[in-house]
């Protein structure tokens, strides 16, 4: 755990949502958020891996009641510094493998939009799916992020010629699927790996759905861009991410499930 922390304290990650390349991520699942609260009256939403609270505390703000539930003490107290005391938001720290301290059937949406990346096991991977799922509504919504396997074979493996490291290191198997451990801090998934994660819950797919889409490979260009061109990337964007031959190919996905 001490890769982590160690990472995440000295990672900017609300400087990267407010980038531009980071931004589209933002926006996009900000756009699927609001979508699948728009039918619910006074919904109470719940996020697993809030992080410094750029979701939480931004729903929280918009009238929302929340709950941000994070494993470490340091972004909590950041989350907890972008308050003013109005908003209707539950701090806790906590870990998405154990959330015992919330009730059953609670959460009308169940956000994990860190915590797959971080889990290493698919004991651990379908722990977190079935906390997630156990303390949201009948009927209701759990959104569930994952970091993609093919960018990374892509852009790390290739495009920063780590090549021979991650072959000396057996972090690829013969079919190119990455291998993590904690040391390496993300753990990549393919598309057909989260299907068989969701396979073994009372759950319907309403979406899977590309956040960044081809942003990350062109970070230097959308960083770029003036506020006319970043428009309509962004509409570009919003355009395609939910075409299902494209989702690969994305950096971050978004598995959007209803709870039966």
């Amino acid at each position: 755990m001490n890769y982590l922390k160690d990472y995440y304290t000295n990672y900017d990650e609300d400087g990267r949502l407010l980038s531009r390349h980071g931004q589209v991520e933002y926006l996009t699942t900000m756009k699927y958020i609001g979508e699948s609260l728009k039918e619910v009256e006074n919904p109470k939403i719940l996020e697993v891996g809030a992080g410094t609270g750029r979701y939480s505390v931004t729903l929280a703000k918009q009238g929302f009641s929340v709950t941000a539930v994070e494993l470490f003490d340091y972004h909590l107290d950041v989350l907890k510094s972008k308050l003013d005391g109005s908003e209707e938001i539950k701090c806790l720290q906590g870990n998405a493998l154990d959330l015992s301290v919330l009730p059953s059937d609670s959460f009308d949406l169940t956000m994990l939009l860190g915590p797959m990346y971080h889990l290493y096991t698919k004991k651990d991977k379908l722990q977190a799916l079935s906390e997630a799922i156990r303390v949201t509504k009948s009927g209701g919504v759990i959104m569930v992020a994952y970091c993609m396997n093919d960018p990374t074979v892509l852009q790390f493996v290739f495009g920063k010629n780590n090549l021979q490291t991650v072959i000396e290191n057996n972090m690829l198997t013969p079919d190119w699927h990455c291998i993590s451990t904690p040391k390496d801090l993300f753990e990549m998934v393919r598309v057909e790996d989260i299907a068989e994660l969701d396979s073994h819950f009372p759950v319907e797919r309403i979406k899977l759905v590309a956040t960044d889409g081809a942003t990350n490979y062109n970070r230097p260009l959308v960083d770029s861009m003036d506020d006319q061109t970043f428009e309509k990337w962004v509409e570009y964007h919003l355009a395609t991410c939910e075409r299902q031959d494209l989702i690969g190919a994305s950096n971050h996905t978004l598995d959007i499930l209803k709870k039966h």
